[in-house]
């Protein structure tokens, strides 16, 4: 048999980065191909064997809830926090390790992806039946996919033209009149050629205003996303390439809804359009040595016009990126990886309000890196990766990570990472959402390359509990920033201020997750995360706003006999956090509090599955927590009070849903 390895499907780990899939997370197959074999476990959830810290959210784990789209694929994960961003446009943000998910870099096959622009709504642009697997890396990655990973790398996984020919669909509906329909299939065409196509259609068209203030709490919605894929699988030469393209259109604000005598009610409207494609060749040269080359180039075009109010914005954003990547085997224990990469943004803004904001960027960033992987058997892995990097706008930076992984025995297993992370802010672009409010934006000039550190070590124990094994995981991670572009909601509540940092500027994660079978079917996982993030703001350190201090998950699992049936639960309880420096009412008060409390959700959900189909029902939010009044100011949207932005938990209550999946395999 031939023994060879496809460069990078995982950050650290070099396995399939051109479609080989992780379909073993779900299984209890065995592959080999050669001397390599992989062992996967029962569960959707399960640890890479690799010497990064890197969780495989499998199709398992993603069934577990509705998953529309990848946002609401962390549900039951303990690492991940998924929010609005505010209360008018619908945009979701992640949080991972205590800071923004600017901060995390978006991946979609191994490819860098979802920046600037589409940061807003990204998380909405992947259909959750489009996945076949993610891959969450905590701390500092690998130097294979760029400079920008600061907390971590999300790696989306789509379904392959080459896997198990398949067609499927699902369906979906909940309470709030949100229907959604996935349609996917694959075709072999010839012992070769294989191809796929990917469907996606959601519309929202109610608007709901449950606390009567005059403002939808969640925006209309029609979006549309269709994919096109291709796969060519030789014995020493294997090419994919996709082409996708998406439109989307959100309406908000108040919908027929007026503030005084004569005053037109302030509306949200925004369009989005992107289109995308990717080609990956990769060249087996030398079997014996795991000799490789791989080439990879991907495009986007990203198109927004967007209306808050009175404030018109558009923008274009042309993104180019081409990765030539090497890696062989120097001997039993050493391997080498290196490339050189290439990365062009060119982003057109214009911002009409009171005063007219045009903005051009361009930014071409040439790199090259290697990395040297020693390894000893099960029990010792040490990596070690430099990258240079040489930005038009920022000059040359150098990314040095470093990852250990020590295993003494099949009980410990223990990792340390150490490394830096950059990225460049497009500080509108990707913070747009913002503009729903009264506050003026403020932009410094010549803001600097955001840089920072980041430190983590982790321990994982599989403890023999009665003939079943207890796992417990305990993590550290500190992220330092040494330049970063602030977002100053403090200083002026009637501002928003784009600056740099002058001072001190970090974040302490600590977290614990224990999971147990405690019989067949039924498995539990409870985890409980603290959280420590502070911000020099105008010369005064404070604890960062809108930020939860602790995370606790509780999440239940059971899937009793033959497995026709599944439930799934789980509760979160939300630390309280503070909130930024309030205006004044007309009367005098503070338009909001300081602080806010904690808060609980609880979600559920039943699936029968049937041999080609299954049924599922459940509910999210099922306590009806809602954020009281997340609007401020709505009495009058066109003054300076108006504020949306100050959202820390739901804005809208429980919401239950049904939905079917249909599934052939082997047509």
């Amino acid at each position: 048999m031939k023994r060879f390895r496809l460069i990078g499907i995982l950050p650290c780990f070099s396995l399939s980065a051109f479609g080989q899939g992780q379909d073993g997370v779900d299984t209890l197959k065995s592959q080999q191909i050669g001397e390599v074999t992989v062992t996967a476990h029962q569960s959707g959830r399960a640890k890479a064997g690799t010497v990064g810290n890197i969780e495989l959210i499998g199709a398992k784990e993603l069934l577990r809830a509705a998953c529309c789209n990848l946002g609401e694929s962390f549900t039951t994960n303990p690492s991940v926090d998924v929010n609005y961003a505010d209360a008018a446009t619908g945009a979701q943000q992640i949080k991972l390790l205590g800071l923004s998910g600017i901060y995390v870099q978006m991946l979609t096959e191994n490819i860098p992806n979802y920046r600037g622009l589409a940061a807003p709504f990204s998380l909405s642009y992947i259909p959750g039946p489009w996945m076949q697997s993610i891959q969450v890396s905590k701390g500092a990655s690998s130097v294979k996919n760029g400079y920008e990973s600061i907390t971590g790398q999300i790696n989306v996984e789509f379904k392959k033209p080459q896997a198990t020919p398949f067609a499927d669909a699902n369906l979906y509906y909940n309470t709030k009149g949100k229907l959604e329909a996935n349609l996917g299939a694959n075709l072999k065409l010839t012992e070769r050629w294989s191809t796929a196509m990917l469907g996606h259609y959601e519309i929202l068209d109610k608007a709901h205003d449950e606390n009567g203030d005059g403002f939808v709490d969640m925006p209309k919605v029609r979006q549309g996303t269709l994919q096109s894929r291709w796969a060519w699988m030789g014995d020493r030469y294997i090419f994919q390439a996709s082409v996708k393209g998406l439109k989307e259109h959100r309406e908000g604000g108040q919908m027929g809804h007026h503030t005084a005598a004569g005053a037109p009610p302030y509306l949200i409207d925004i369009t989005n359009e992107r289109y995308e494609a990717f080609a990956k060749n990769a060249f087996f040269l030398n079997e014996e040595h795991a000799t490789n080359i791989a080439l990879i180039l991907s495009g986007s075009l990203h198109h927004e016009n967007a209306t808050y109010g009175a404030k018109l914005y558009k923008a274009d954003q042309r993104n180019g990126y081409a990765s030539l990547l090497f890696e062989t085997d120097l001997g039993e224990h050493h391997s080498l990886s290196t490339g050189i990469s290439l990365n062009h943004d060119y982003l057109e803004q214009e911002l009409f309000n009171a005063q007219c904001l045009m903005c051009n960027e361009k930014e071409t960033t040439p790199g090259i890196y290697a990395q040297y992987t020693y390894k000893l058997g099960e029990q010792l892995t040490a990596m070690g990766g430099l990258r240079c990097d040489r930005s038009s706008i920022h000059g040359v930076f150098v990314t040095p990570r470093m990852h250990l992984k020590y295993s003494p025995n099949d009980i410990v297993t223990l990792r340390g990472s150490v490394g830096k992370g950059y990225r460049n802010s497009q500080v509108l672009a990707e913070n747009n959402y913002l503009l729903a409010s009264g506050r003026n934006i403020i932009i410094d000039d010549n803001l600097n390359q955001e840089e920072a550190w980041n430190y983590g070590v982790s321990v994982a124990l599989n403890i023999p509990v009665g003939e079943k094994s207890l796992e417990l995981e305990a993590e550290y991670y500190f992220t330092n920033f040494l330049h970063q572009t602030v977002t100053d909601l403090d200083s002026d509540p009637y501002a928003i201020h784009f600056t740099n940092l002058d001072g001190d500027s970090y974040s302490h994660t600590c977290q614990i997750e224990v999971t147990y079978p405690f019989f067949e079917g039924f498995t539990l996982t409870a985890a409980y995360r603290r959280t420590n993030v502070k911000c020099t703001y105008n010369g005064i350190l404070r604890e960062k706003p809108l930020t939860c201090k602790y995370k606790s998950l509780l999440t239940a699992s059971y899937a009793p006999g033959l497995g026709k049936w599944q439930f799934d639960v789980t509760l979160q309880l939300n630390g309280g956090g503070s909130l930024p420096t309030p205006h004044q009412t007309v009367g005098g008060l503070p338009s909001w509090s300081e602080r806010f409390k904690g808060y609980e959700q609880l979600s559920a959900q039943v699936t029968r599955f049937f041999r080609h189909w299954s049924i599922y029902a459940g509910g999210e939010n099922i306590t009806n927590f809602k954020q009281k009044n997340p609007v401020i100011g709505v009495d009058d949207p066109w003054g300076k009070n108006f504020d949306s932005t100050m959202i820390w938990g739901p804005i809208h209550g429980a919401i239950y849903y049904i939905g079917v999946r249909l599934n052939w395999n082997k047509i």
